[in-house]
């Protein structure tokens, strides 16, 4: 880890992995050995090490997994046919494995979209989602599909002639601050051009569906410096549903996470230990 903020940790991590047929899924646990769970589920193109600056924090009184999902950082497909929409089923796998019967999810753009079909998937299994940068994945939305398609096309196209120009242009497009464009620099760092067909299992993921009504709580969250389509959608979504709260974090992009941590860290904290309550 060579960026100012991660050399920040100084808690204990254990590197582990989830063995599948032809591929690996590599995970890493920190924090109290208790029952209060916390999942980090990273931004696409880039891996556990997004969650750098929340280590420490969380793993005072949590226990705390971040996972690199399949086709990110250590976790190669290779020439598997699964896609990133099995993340869920792997995720209970490893809660499974390490005796966890709840989580708490907190979900960064990507991420949020694999946690909340995680707690589609597993309701039971979810203490609460914590949904940064992210969208409502059981409606399909026209505006968001179009906007990303713009995105990525443009994303694509810079991959496939510099993947050193992708990772710097993701990393201006996702954080406001320079710290936090160099930490997440760094994490898109084992991000490969094959690993775009893995993201295609989104597809199964972003659906209009019939869905009952959830008991655990959700936090939504954007970045002040996210683009207006984002924070449109995200309090739109929060009008929509119960027990849900909104709240924006200044000075902050996409993944606010890494630009104000300090900031992220108590709102996601506070949250949670409102939801141990319930």
């Amino acid at each position: 880890m060579n960026t100012e903020n991660s050399m920040q940790i100084e808690s204990s991590i254990e590197h582990k992995t989830l063995k599948k047929n032809d591929y690996e899924i590599h995970y890493f646990m920190s924090g109290k050995n208790n029952d209060n769970l916390i999942l980090f589920l990273h931004p696409a193109f880039s891996d556990h090490r997004a969650f750098d600056l929340q280590i420490d924090f969380f793993s005072k009184k949590y226990r705390v997994i971040t996972v690199d999902l399949i086709g990110h950082g250590l976790s190669k497909a290779h020439k598997s046919k699964d896609k990133i929409d099995v993340s869920p089923m792997h995720l209970e796998e490893i809660m499974r494995i390490e005796g966890f019967d709840k989580a708490h999810l907190v979900g960064v753009s990507m991420g949020s979209l694999i946690a909340q079909y995680f707690a589609l998937t597993y309701p039971k299994k979810t203490k609460s989602l914590t949904v940064l940068g992210g969208y409502d994945i059981n409606k399909e939305n026209k505006e968001v599909e179009k906007a990303q398609r713009s995105s990525n096309l443009g994303l694509i196209v810079r991959a496939l002639f510099s993947m050193k120009s992708f990772r710097k242009k993701v990393a201006e497009i996702t954080c406001f601050t320079k710290k936090g464009q160099a930490l997440f620099y760094e994490t898109s760092s084992h991000y490969q051009r094959k690993s775009f067909l893995v993201m295609q299992g989104l597809q199964n993921v972003i659906k209009d569906r019939k869905i009952s009504k959830h008991k655990y709580s959700i936090l939504l969250l954007t970045g002040e410096f996210d683009i207006d389509l984002a924070k449109r959608m995200a309090k739109e979504w929060n009008s929509e549903i119960d027990n849900s709260n909104y709240l924006t974090i200044k000075d902050a992009g996409h993944c606010a996470n890494m630009d104000m941590p300090n900031e992220f860290n108590k709102i996601v904290e506070e949250f949670i230990k409102g939801s141990n309550k319930n």
